[in-house]
């Protein structure tokens, strides 16, 4: 998938262009309708679907008191998630002080300035421009003067209240993950690079994968059985959240073992979704106890899988 930066950059396409227009936090189910909408257009058309999005958050400059302190999704997953679902390119803007003064008018005529752009989706309540002044009777008065489409999608619900990126996290802060899941119409999954560790498990008989963590929401810490994908490849396992209390008790870390898998991981993106909660983390007497703890989470981890293909 394609990444710009620039509004300029949509000069370059020779076909037809579709945009999602929004933040996109997640990629979640409301979040796909609009998406969703634009790549119906570019098949109709035979053009082009893409993300436009803005990175930080918004809110983190406008309001940064108000700002979730954590996010369903760095804006490298956010790209690897679009390209699953075969978006054609994304397109993020630099969100700053500046850019927060830019008018309605002037955003939207950066955006279709050079004719490409043919219909622009959103959600039917997006705002944008300063002072929140754009809304869609803005936008579609603008596509009426300017020559584009507007489709206006209403928003996705789940057990009667909107879909949104504020109930997924409060879900997943809760560990209620097959309520996030549906949200999201997809697991959840944190994606972070596999760094050193203290190497206890290799030690233990169960190497683990030391995945720094960024600014993506944490479930509950405690022990999980999880699935691992990166470069392709996908597997099982068991990972710990939390402070590690047996060992030292000081700083949070995400460690994963994945099942039968013995190669170096060090420097690859991972992506980690969470299956099941198995326990919460405990301190153990000494490290023998933790070991046999460790193959016990390992083999209530593997049962867990097994039940689903039973």
């Amino acid at each position: 998938m394609l990444r710009l930066s620039t509004t300029d950059s949509l000069s370059t396409s020779r076909a037809p262009l579709h945009l999602a227009l929004g933040v996109f936090d997640g990629v979640h189910a409301g979040h796909r309708a609009v998406i969703g909408s634009a790549q119906q257009q570019a098949i109709r058309s035979g053009g082009h679907c893409g993300v436009v999005t803005f990175d930080p958050h918004p809110i983190r400059v406008l309001a940064p008191e108000r700002a979730p302190r954590q996010l369903l999704a760095s804006l490298d997953h956010k790209a690897r998630l679009l390209e699953k679902i075969d978006v054609d390119f994304l397109l993020a803007l630099p969100f700053t002080q500046a850019f927060a003064q830019i008018t309605a008018t002037d955003f939207i005529e950066s955006l279709v300035r050079h004719q490409q752009v043919v219909s622009i989706s959103v959600g039917e309540d997006w705002r944008f421009g300063k002072g929140r002044e754009g809304d869609v009777a803005f936008l579609r008065n603008a596509g009426e003067r300017l020559g584009f489409q507007v489709i206006a999608l209403p928003p996705v619900m789940h057990q009667g209240e909107r879909i949104s990126s504020t109930r997924i996290r409060q879900s997943i802060r809760d560990g209620a993950m097959a309520n996030a899941a549906e949200m999201l119409g997809r697991p959840y999954a944190i994606e972070g690079l596999v760094v050193k560790g203290q190497q206890l498990g290799r030690t233990l008989g169960f190497p683990t994968a030391n995945i720094a963590l960024g600014e993506e929401q944490l479930p509950p810490d405690g022990v999980w059985a999880v699935r691992g994908h990166g470069e392709g490849h996908a597997w099982q396992g068991v990972a710990n959240l939390g402070n590690r209390p047996t060992v030292d008790g000081l700083t949070r870390v995400f460690e994963v073992h994945l099942f039968d898998h013995n190669s170096d991981l060090y420097g690859m993106m991972l992506e980690v979704e969470f299956v099941k909660h198995l326990r919460p983390e405990q301190k153990f007497p000494n490290l023998d106890a933790l070991r046999e703890q460790i193959a016990i989470d390992a083999a209530n981890a593997r049962e867990v899988f097994s039940s689903f293909r039973s």
